[in-house]
């Protein structure tokens, strides 16, 4: 009986703590809700905001990732030691809405936060990984998940928060308030090949 409770306790562990998600100001964030929603308050009682947890391996985590892009076949295993690396490392925010109904993840959004040494030893937040289940698209999700993990960036202290998006994106950021730096609005990546060994 003991052995169930510790491996209920380890499945809900949380990447960072759930608490500061209580303290986001939504009125802070540009974006327009109709009708009014927020990380406590997602509009609907069957949703919640949330911190990703060890047991979100269950929960359809990766399949919802895969609608973004390419995950690989990770085994829980990988998510757990990478669950654990991210928690120990710091600086990992994957912020999560389940579907209670279902016990499935529905949408999700990453914030890391750059250590720096610019900007007086600043913070930099970066959104990565935005995606909502093409199920649940046009119930505000996109939104919520995007306001969540930005407002989480300025309760961390970071002075800046930023990402990369495709040219038919631009304008739904630029609703939530992100704005193209003229003469500073380049993505460039420089990708690396596998070791196929």
């Amino acid at each position: 009986m003991e052995t169930h409770k510790t491996e209920d306790r380890h499945q809900s562990e949380y990447l960072y703590r759930p608490d500061i998600l209580q303290k986001l100001d939504f009125s802070k964030s540009p974006a327009v809700f109709n009708p009014k929603i927020s990380a406590v308050n997602p509009g609907a009682d069957w949703m919640v905001v949330r911190p990703l947890q060890r047991g979100d391996f269950d929960k359809g985590f990766l399949q919802l990732l895969s609608q973004l892009t390419s995950t690989g076949s990770i085994t829980r295993k990988q998510f757990d030691e990478r669950f654990t690396q991210m928690k120990i490392s710091g600086g990992h925010y994957v912020t999560v809405i389940e579907d209670k109904r279902s016990s499935k993840i529905i949408a999700a959004a990453t914030l890391t936060v750059e250590q720096k040494f610019i900007h007086n030893c600043s913070l930099r937040g970066r959104l990565e990984d935005v995606v909502v289940n093409d199920t649940y698209r046009g119930k505000q999700l996109g939104k919520l998940i995007v306001v969540t993990v930005s407002l989480l960036a300025q309760e961390l202290g970071c002075y800046k928060m930023s990402l990369d998006c495709k040219d038919k994106l631009i304008k739904f950021y630029e609703s939530l308030g992100y704005k193209l730096e003229p003469g500073n609005s380049n993505a460039m990546n420089m990708r690396f090949e596998e070791d196929p060994s």
